[in-house]
Order: structure tokens, then C-alpha cells, then sequence
């Protein structure tokens, strides 16, 4: 009788969307390869993935919302 402890979970490559089994036996997880791995890694040091905001406010603090003295 197998159980849900004995069956690996399966989840897709964030890079390729590959399934892969969620395992030790898998040293890049959750990505399916060294390959996808570097190229996630080069994305995020390229500043490829952002997360949208005002910039005109997030890049200035007035004296308003800087820390309590």
C-alpha cells in the first residue's frame, strides 16, 4: 500500500514549466535543471523581475515618513 509519504510531489519548473518530482534526489528543485536554475538566477541579477510600484514616491521618503525620532 503506497501513501501520500511515499509518492514524491510533482511541480512544474518555474523556467520551463517541466514537471518535476519535488525529491533530495533532485538538487535543483523546483526547477528541472542547473540550465533553468542559471537562468532564473541571470533574470533576477538582471533585475528582469520587478515588482511594479510609484516610484516617484518609493524612491523619495519626505521627512513624514521617515522613522519616529
Amino acid at each position: 500500500m503506497t501513501t501520500s509519504a511515499d509518492t514524491p510531489r510533482i511541480v512544474l519548473c518555474p523556467q520551463c514549466r517541466a514537471r518535476v518530482k519535488w525529491t533530495p534526489a533532485n538538487p535543483w528543485r523546483p526547477f528541472c535543471s542547473e540550465r533553468c536554475r542559471l537562468i532564473d538566477l541571470g533574470a533576477w541579477a538582471s533585475e528582469s523581475y520587478r515588482i511594479e510600484g510609484d516610484t516617484e514616491t518609493d524612491d523619495h521618503m519626505s521627512e513624514d515618513d521617515g522613522p519616529p525620532r
